[in-house]
């Protein structure tokens, strides 16, 4: 599991069609206590993340796919958990 924080949605006009209706997240990735670590990963939302929140990800293919109903999708990172608190 990643730490992140929600910088902004991607939009795509052609895509590959088990995207049809996913929205992708730019997370930027956190340490422990909450700051920026460096890095970021395009992640697909999977519990109605927005701009600011602090976010869970899980960046490992199988896994990725099996939380989305999916054997053949072509994701690797998706947004499991919205974290409430940092402190």
């Amino acid at each position: 599991m990643i730490l992140a924080r929600v910088t902004g949605r991607i939009t795509s006009t052609i895509h590959h069609a088990s995207m049809d209706g996913r929205t992708l997240l730019v997370v930027d990735k956190l340490d422990a206590t909450g700051k920026p670590s460096g890095g970021y990963l395009i992640a697909v939302d999977a519990v109605g993340a927005g701009a600011g929140q602090a976010v869970l990800i899980l960046d490992e293919g199988t896994g990725a796919r099996q939380v989305l109903g999916g054997t053949d999708l072509p994701i690797r990172s998706v947004v499991v958990g919205i974290v409430d608190d940092l402190g």
